[in-house]
């Protein structure tokens, strides 16, 4: 069983930084695209950043310039480094991957990780 797991969130104030880990643990035998998503309330879930397993990166245009999305690929992790954070950047992180344990690749999420900007 594949499962990923996220660390980090909690409330900065505006201009502050968090950093968002993920790990993924189980029967993995690769590991393609990792991402971030976030939903805030009464929102639908958008795509914040990701990165291919050769580490491509793609972002958002409401976060480029001040998050940075990076991968372990030994140690099967995914980070995002959130600076300079907004209000608007309140939400749900989730951390997503698609993960080929054996039989065949699939997408997984973690269970989120709320983010609050505010002073």
């Amino acid at each position: 069983q594949v499962q990923l797991v996220e660390s980090g969130g909690g409330l900065v104030q505006p201009g502050g930084s968090l950093r968002l880990s993920c790990a993924a643990s189980g029967s993995i035998f690769s590991i393609g695209r990792m991402a971030w998503y976030r939903q805030a309330p009464g929102k639908q879930r958008e795509l914040v950043a990701f990165i291919s397993s050769g580490a491509s990166t793609n972002y958002a245009d409401s976060v480029k310039g001040r998050f940075t999305i990076s991968r372990d690929n030994a140690r099967n992790t995914v980070d995002l480094q959130m600076n300079i954070l907004k209000p608007e950047d309140t939400a749900v992180y989730y951390c997503n991957a698609f993960i080929n344990a054996g039989w065949g690749t699939s997408t997984y999420w973690g269970q989120g990780t709320q983010v609050t900007v505010s002073s």
